[in-house]
């Protein structure tokens, strides 16, 4: 009898553990926000080798007409983004939503230029590694006037 006891408070221990650190949607969400932003500062820090450890080993970034597949083609992809004292572009989150799962997210908001100027939009989508660290693993983004195109059938 004293071990099924010890078995189930062992069990009721575990359950309240486990509520205990469980995330909440809004708290997922914060996280891939704060990845973002991360992300993005990489770009004004001009520190690509920290731009490709957000990356995914198996990410897809999806580049005009083409998709670079893998890490190590995005970052040489993006290398040239990163030369130079004044950063091309920046950009920052406006939305984010987080599946059920908390696997997987969506963020979405702005690009802009140097002056500060509203010159397209990104969409990423993130994977959560059981370690709990946020990846990319697609991006892409679209000029303002082809959004806007497809926002209005």
């Amino acid at each position: 009898m004293h071990v099924v006891t010890s078995f189930c408070l062992a069990l009721v221990s575990l359950c309240i553990a486990v509520t205990a650190r469980a995330e909440t949607s809004e708290e997922l969400a914060q996280q891939v926000r704060e990845a973002e932003t991360a992300f993005a500062d990489t770009m004004a820090r001009r520190d690509h080798a920290a731009f490709a450890s957000f990356v995914a080993a198996d990410a897809v970034f999806f580049d005009k007409e083409t998709a670079l597949h893998g890490r190590e083609a995005i970052a040489a992809a993006w290398k040239p983004l990163y030369q130079g004292a004044k950063a091309p572009f920046s950009w920052h989150p406006e939305t984010v939503e987080v599946l059920a799962s908390g696997t997987l997210a969506h963020s979405s908001g702005p690009v802009l230029d140097p002056q500060g100027r509203r010159v397209g939009t990104f969409n990423s989508v993130w994977r959560r590694s059981a370690d709990g660290k946020w990846q990319v693993v697609f991006d892409k983004g679209c000029n303002v006037c082809a959004c806007a195109d497809h926002s209005n059938p």
